[in-house]
């Protein structure tokens, strides 16, 4: 299948409120590997949404809104809030209106923000945080999910956040048409209700509580650094910490999601539109 046109506008809106990271890195080697892979013109430009309150306007084809530190829940009524979900919503009324539709792509933080505000659920903060590789299982909405196609049953990601979504408000799911895709591990001996970890908002939007950018690279960088070493430690183990590094030599773990997630996407954003 031919895409219907070579160039694209991707728009990167960087969650990460100046705060050094890897995610912005990954998804900026994911989009132009992509873009040599399939031999188009992606060009995609960056804004600093929580500082700078840089947005884009509505001549990009692809937004990609990116994950970030500290609490979904400090932000409200900020102004760079305001502005980001001004954008939301015309980007919503875009596709609900317009031919040709602009796929969003929200992770972690930013997919925590859209829950609060559409309020899918309760966001709150975890008992404590989650750092690691682990599986997530998909839901039966996550089985016919297109993104979701090359990824296995259960599927291996990266998860690094303080903060989750559960105790999800279904009347307001079906009333806007959201499905869950994907869940925590269960845990049996822990007593907990099981978080969301990724929903379709809408046809052309789709969001993940998982870093699907994340690679091998800078999951181990970040593995090496004393804080997070001892975090790991502390809350799962010295063997749980041996083992995530063992994990980034498995091409069927994280690297088989960074590899698959976001191509996907792009996929159903530039050929199956």
């Amino acid at each position: 299948m031919k895409p219907s046109k070579q160039h694209w506008k991707v728009a990167v809106l960087d969650m990460y409120e100046q705060v050094p990271n890897e995610g912005m890195r990954c998804i900026r080697e994911v989009l132009t590997d992509y873009a040599a892979k399939h031999a188009l013109q992606l060009e995609f430009h960056e804004f600093e949404v929580r500082v700078q309150q840089q947005f884009p306007d509505l001549s990009y084809d692809i937004y990609i809104s990116t994950g970030g530190p500290g609490s979904p829940l400090d932000s409200e009524g900020s102004e760079w809030e305001k502005q980001y979900f001004n954008l939301m919503e015309e980007l919503m009324e875009w596709n609900n209106t317009a031919e040709e539709k602009k796929p969003i792509l929200l992770i972690c933080h930013s997919f925590q923000l859209m829950c609060r505000y559409l309020g899918l659920g309760n966001v709150c903060r975890r008992r404590s945080p989650a750092f690691g590789i682990f599986p997530v299982h998909k839901t039966s909405a996550g089985e016919e999910e297109p993104v979701f196609t090359e990824l296995p049953e259960p599927y291996y990601i990266v998860d690094s956040r303080n903060w989750q979504v559960i105790e999800l408000n279904y009347e307001r799911m079906e009333a806007i048409g959201a499905r869950v895709l994907a869940i925590e591990k269960e845990r049996p001996h822990v007593p907990l209700e099981r978080a969301t970890m990724a929903i379709r908002f809408s046809d052309h939007c789709i969001g993940t509580q998982f870093h699907p950018e994340a690679d091998a690279t800078g999951m181990r960088m970040y593995l090496m650094q004393q804080e997070k070493k001892n975090q790991v430690i502390t809350n799962y183990g010295a063997e749980k910490y041996h083992s995530m590094l063992e994990q980034l030599s498995d091409p069927d773990k994280i690297m088989h999601t960074h590899n698959s997630f976001i191509p996907a996407f792009l996929d159903t954003a530039i050929f199956n539109r």
